[in-house]
């Protein structure tokens, strides 16, 4: 076999940062399950009326074919009109209107799972990578308090792990769909992916766009951008919007509820979250409070972190499951991490112990120590060959395990050496263990700069 060629977009981790990675899922699920999230994994594939009816994804979905299918054998099964999900929450919402009559509303999920995207691969950026999605859906009406709970969720959840502080910027839609509004757009769908654009083509391009494809004239286009340069931690962003001077039922709306999230923020977490009016989230199915969140000292790569409320998504004929979601992007703060050298772990591998071997036919002897200690929750492998003893420490050392279990001879007991100090004690299989603290490998921030 030739020397195979890397895709690019498809990340595989090495075993360090994949221990890692585990160790991020388990901090996360952990937070999820202590506010009642309950786990949920969906399909890989949906069908591609259903991947395509909210947003500009069209050229990002990946399509599902069969190497020698028959075509008309497809064309009658659906087969080639399925796509691999490009997020977790246009699933989830199938997945409600599938079995509403099995959940208990509202329902609450977090779901940590692989998606794919068709998009240009970039420092952050993938194809196939991992998310953390937690929703809370209901049928008919979703309370409000639910969009002041997600930052909560999300804020605890990020702080419990060894990264940079975020700060978690928050919008509501009814906001700029009441300002354009009430400064007489018809069309504040196409205001809004307009303004989500701001910071990858600028202030000037997006006046332009906002005339093009918005219908606005000079002076919306302007208001348009007043609207999004503001920015508060407070209610005070209220009195800012009104200082604009436009007026409109949805607007006060959104600004009621843009306050509440601020407030229940501040008391929980003071700092967390500032309202910016530039946050809009480019698909279509968002219909009130918006979320980003900036990674502190990565803010060039973007959000790590984001989502919004809906309403519409998860309905049909006269069912409607509102909801309201946050995703954090596994792979991307990972990928960003891992590559400013910004996470370590203690060690490279699981193993805490190795037991050693004064020869081959001493193998079943040590298999014995090996189950003993397991059996007691600590991480053994047994050394692969019966080497001097010096050479199977250097195994160890090179594996990065910091303890070698040696049997006792002459009718010593067993004794236990920390390889890295060259302490040496007598131990009992049944009783000895490590310090609580070096049972598992431990993961820690870097000390690389942060990467702008």
């Amino acid at each position: 076999m030739s020397k195979p060629t890397p895709i690019s977009g498809f990340p595989e981790w090495l075993p360090p940062q994949r221990m890692i990675e585990q160790y991020v899922i388990d901090r996360l699920r952990r937070t999820f399950e202590l506010y009642g999230f309950a786990p949920l994994e969906t399909r890989a594939v949906e069908p591609l009326d259903q991947l395509l009816r909210k947003g500009e994804t069209s050229k990002e979905v990946y399509l599902l074919r069969r190497l020698q299918a028959d075509p008309d054998a497809a064309a009658s099964a659906g087969d080639d009109a399925l796509g691999l999900h490009f997020d977790l929450t246009v699933p989830f919402a199938r997945y409600v209107l599938e079995n509403a009559g099995k959940l208990q509303f509202p329902f609450r999920r977090y779901q940590i799972q692989k998606v794919w995207r068709g998009e240009r691969p970039q420092e952050g950026r993938y194809r196939e990578f991992l998310q953390a999605d937690i929703d809370i859906v209901d049928r008919d009406e979703l309370a409000p308090h639910h969009e002041a709970e997600l930052p909560l969720v999300i804020g605890d959840a990020l702080a419990s792990l060894p990264i940079p502080p975020v700060r978690i910027q928050v919008n509501n839609r009814k906001v700029c769909e009441g300002f354009y509004r009430g400064i007489g757009l018809t069309d504040p769908d196409a205001a809004l992916r307009a303004i989500d654009k701001l910071d990858k083509i600028g202030p000037q391009r997006v006046a332009e766009l906002l005339m093009s494809t918005a219908g606005a004239g000079e002076s919306q286009a302007k208001a348009c951008l007043s609207l999004a340069e503001i920015s508060a931690p407070d209610a005070s962003v209220a009195d800012a919007v009104r200082g604009l001077g436009v007026e409109h039922p949805l607007l006060d709306e959104g600004l009621a509820e843009l306050v509440v999230v601020l407030e229940t923020a501040a008391a929980h977490a003071p700092g967390l979250c500032v309202a910016d009016l530039r946050i809009a989230r480019g698909l279509d199915y968002y219909t009130g409070t918006v979320y980003e969140t900036q990674l502190r000292g990565y803010e060039r790569f973007g959000s790590i972190c984001s989502g919004g409320r809906y309403d519409d998504l998860a309905s049909a004929g006269a069912d409607r499951f509102p909801g309201v979601g946050i995703s954090i992007g596994v792979s991307r703060l990972l990928g960003l991490l891992f590559g400013a050298d910004a996470l370590s772990i203690s060690r490279p591998v699981p193993t805490c112990v190795l037991v050693a071997l004064p020869a081959e036919s001493d193998r079943p002897a040590g298999n014995q120590v090996a189950d003993a200690l397991r059996r007691r929750g600590i991480a053994v492998e047994v050394s692969p060959s019966a080497a001097k003893f010096g050479k199977q420490i250097r195994y160890a050392a090179r594996r990065g395990i910091p303890y070698v279990w040696f049997p006792g001879v002459d009718g010593e007991p067993d004794s236990v050496k920390d390889i890295r100090s060259g302490a040496q004690q007598p131990a009992e299989r049944s009783t000895w263990s490590p310090p609580a603290s070096e049972l598992t490998p431990t993961v820690s921030g870097g000390s690389a700069a942060a990467a702008d």
